[in-house]
């Protein structure tokens, strides 16, 4: 996975390259590297951040109206100066950015080595750019011929943006299976691999499909298929503000993202209630309803946080809508021969749209003729406009790698749908059904009202810091919110923690548990509460350290755990909102005490857009 950004036209590209490449680094960090043109072509890259790039190009010749940059997250090769991006040629005729994964990459590097090419690193990328000057200078081709005729014999994915080095006015780009995104600007196009870093120059954009390819030069953009076919570009207005995509004051992005959730639930609840509260429109999804209404059964898939919201979703439709649910990780999904029927329907859930797993399992049930449901934060995106209907989350750009206000507007979406289904199934009263619209539209107040407790979370993170292990348990639909504290914690403070159903301990966990164990107990009021306190007790009996999130006024719990922190009460169906939050607080304080990169952590990329 990487950040592209790219640039051709009249002003100096390598101020946007680098800027452009700041604002990306959070889909990859391992690596950052640009290639500038001006006549002649220049190359600098250099193991580390977009900032080691900076310092390592100063004093060099920065000239050049065109331009591209990179900043990687290592598949193929570990992360070092030679395995960064952009890639030579042997012969120097071609440079090469590329996201996505070569996947013959071996039979093509065998292929070459036997034609007396030569190999400076372990990058699949590096193939890619040999075998295009293999058929350049094997044929009477153009470099744009080379590439399109590359790109038919290679399997996988890639993203990529090629230079020649003797026809220095135009750059080449391409798109399968990764995203890519042309911004139009006058007489100048950019080139990125999401919105973020071209938003301050255009709102123009045209989103690249699957076998793409666009020959950009200053004043022209030429866009066709693999196979030659002229296409019209499809240009549209993307609505995103600077302010989106910077700290506003804050720390990291991920505790403005944290303390934006009552606004983005706002967001993604505005204009779906009608102003009477009485009824749930989603625009996105209308013309598709009765084929849900009718559904033999739901397949949730995703992967991470999605995931885990996904489960939350489970519980929303099997208890409100009384449909059966399977909740599927997107990366197994495709390749365990999965039975599909024409009258399911699939809920594809994805924060940036892009993610490889899941953008394949939608394939895979479009193609076994089932309904494909996306739920996305990203206008535009690969999965938004592959699947038949949708819910855009307008949560706003979400940069920490670790998710946080995209999985309670995920779960605010999925319970959207499910009172919707639940309705229309007559599967829930019309008291109960509004009663339930209305306090959905208190969870942002609520919401707001929970980050209050972030300073006593702050001095719980202190005491914890220095664990080693974590236990996170919750039941029924705190479930999956112990699966997400747990992640949220290895994540950023790579601390080690697993969440289970608080039930489950007995069989195996509780031989965890002594009195440097923090156990985290996810225990609001609702029907499994007297059994949760049963757990509590028995972790206590254990000497293990209790940290409880439990309803505001709780007294009994609040006389049994360790540390409390009170969360409004709410009925059980919106519980996870809000009790997923003091874990994100927690997760947060613990990383930033123990000198962690917060919105960087090691080996995670922001979309992870390969398998």
């Amino acid at each position: 996975m990487c950040g592209i950004i790219g640039y051709i036209g009249k002003k100096q590209a390598y101020p946007i390259l680098i800027k452009g490449l700041k604002r990306l680094e959070y889909r990859g960090y391992d690596s950052a590297g640009v290639a500038l043109m001006d006549g002649s072509t220049r190359v600098y890259k250099i193991k580390g951040k977009v900032t080691d790039l900076e310092n390592f190009v100063a004093g060099r010749d920065i000239s050049g109206t065109i331009g591209m940059g990179h900043t990687r997250w290592a598949t193929h090769g570990e992360p070092n100066d030679v395995n960064a991006h952009p890639h030579v040629s042997s012969n120097g005729h071609f440079i090469v950015i590329h996201n996505g994964i070569i996947e013959n990459y071996s039979v093509l590097k065998e292929m070459l080595i036997n034609h007396g090419y030569h190999f400076e690193s372990e990058t699949d990328t590096e193939v890619l750019a040999n075998f295009i000057e293999y058929i350049y200078l094997n044929g009477d081709f153009s470099p744009e011929v080379a590439v399109r005729m590359a790109l038919q014999k290679v399997s996988g994915a890639y993203a990529l943006v090629v230079m020649h080095r003797d026809d220095t006015k135009y750059l080449i780009a391409a798109r399968k299976g990764s995203p890519l995104v042309i911004g139009v600007g006058d007489n100048e196009y950019f080139l990125a691999s999401d919105a973020t870093p071209i938003v301050e120059h255009t709102k123009s954009v045209i989103y690249l499909n699957d076998n793409d390819v666009a020959i950009l030069s200053t004043n022209e953009l030429k866009l066709k298929t693999l196979y030659n076919d002229e296409l019209i570009p499809d240009i549209q207005e993307i609505d995103l503000k600077i302010g989106e995509i910077e700290k506003s004051g804050y720390d990291h992005f991920m505790l403005k993202e944290i303390f934006e959730q009552p606004y983005t639930l706002i967001n993604t609840l505005r204009g779906r209630i009608s102003p009477d509260m009485q009824e749930i429109t989603l625009g996105g999804i209308s013309s598709v309803v009765p084929r849900i209404v009718n559904a033999r059964r739901l397949l949730i898939i995703a992967c991470g946080t999605s995931w885990h919201a996904g489960l939350v979703g489970e519980y929303l439709f099997e208890d409100l809508a009384r449909l059966p649910v399977e909740v599927e990780y997107a990366s197994e999904f495709r390749y365990r021969n999965p039975v599909i029927y024409q009258d399911d329907v699939v809920i594809a859930i994805s924060q940036s749209g892009e993610t490889a797993d899941t953008l394949a399992a939608v394939k895979l049930a479009r193609e076994a003729g089932a309904l494909v449901i996306g739920i996305c934060n990203v206008v535009g995106s690969s999965i938004a406009r592959e699947t038949d209907a949708g819910i855009y989350l307008y949560a706003g750009p979400e940069i920490g790698v670790a998710s946080t206000k995209a999985f309670t507007s995920q779960v605010t979406a999925l319970a959207f749908l499910a009172l919707m289904i639940a309705h229309k199934r007559e599967t829930i009263t019309n008291e109960l059904y509004h009663s339930l619209i209305r306090e959905l539209i208190e969870i942002p107040r609520k919401l707001e009202k929970t980050l209050t407790a972030h300073d006593e979370i702050k001095k719980l993170a202190n005491i914890f810091r220095f664990a080693n292990n974590f236990l996170y348990l919750g039941r029924g639909y705190l479930f999956p919110v112990a699966l997400e504290g747990a992640l949220k914690l290895k994540e950023i403070s790579y601390i080690h923690a697993e969440g289970y159903p608080a039930a489950e301990m007995k069989h195996g966990p509780i031989a965890l548990i002594d009195d440097k164990m923090p156990v985290v107990v996810i225990a609001t009021k609702d029907k499994t509460y007297d059994k949760i306190t049963s757990n509590i007790m028995e972790v206590k009996a254990r000497k293990g350290t209790v940290f409880a999130i439990v309803t505001e006024g709780d007294t009994i719990i609040k006389n049994m755990a360790d540390y409390v922190i009170e969360i409004p009460e709410t009925v059980e169906y919106f519980s996870p909102i809000l009790a997923v939050v003091p874990l994100q607080l927690l997760s947060y304080y613990i990383a930033v005490l123990r000198g962690c990169n917060v919105d960087q952590p090691r080996n995670l990329a922001k979309s992870v857009t390969v398998e």
